[in-house]
């Protein structure tokens, strides 16, 4: 990304922690220093596992202890051990994060987030449609390619925000927190 640093949206709060998590990251002995590619990666990995605390799957009993949350990445793994690092001993809503390498997301894959990279086994696309009727929340990146996911994350100049597809939401039966969707740039309902 063009530019010396990457900013996350403040408004009400909610990612303001993405920011803080990120920065959290340069006090890990052996993490880079100043490097604004190694900074955006660390973003947009938090805003992975953040969402978790934000999203409803099928089948969930609010009355029983958080079960949890399976985070693939899809194809070729952008973030390295980054993302390993920022979710150890993080419990987003409550529930811990198990991080999950794949080269093919299937229905069948365990995953409840994906971030969809696309690889020499499956593109993004058909990845997306692998998974399209899935309780899958699909997370695709505007740096990479024009696929785009229930979740896309969008570099606004220095900041790094997201869209929502929610339409594609309620066909994957997912649902997601008003407080999310109103912190997008665009939501498709």
């Amino acid at each position: 990304m063009a530019g010396s640093r990457v900013r996350v949206s403040r408004r009400g709060g909610f990612w303001a922690g993405a920011c803080a998590a990120a920065l959290t990251l340069w006090s890990v002995p052996g993490a880079p220093r100043a490097d604004p590619q190694a900074l955006e990666l660390a973003v947009k990995a938090t805003y992975l596992y953040r969402l978790a605390a934000f999203v409803t799957w099928p089948g969930e009993d609010t009355g029983a202890p958080p079960s949890p949350v399976t985070l693939c990445v899809q194809g070729a793994d952008p973030f390295g051990d980054i993302l390993d690092r920022l979710i150890a001993g993080r419990r987003p809503g409550g529930r811990p994060i198990v991080v999950k390498r794949v080269a093919r997301l299937e229905p069948r894959s365990g995953c409840q987030i994906a971030y969809v990279a696309g690889g020499p086994g499956q593109s993004p696309a058909q990845a997306l449609e692998a998974v399209n009727t899935a309780p899958v929340v699909t997370v695709t990146d505007e740096a990479r390619g024009g696929a785009h996911g229930i979740v896309h994350l969008i570099e606004d100049g220095p900041r790094v925000r997201f869209s929502i597809d929610a339409a594609q939401a309620s066909e994957s039966g997912v649902t997601l927190s008003s407080k999310l969707m109103a912190l997008a740039v665009t939501v498709k309902r």
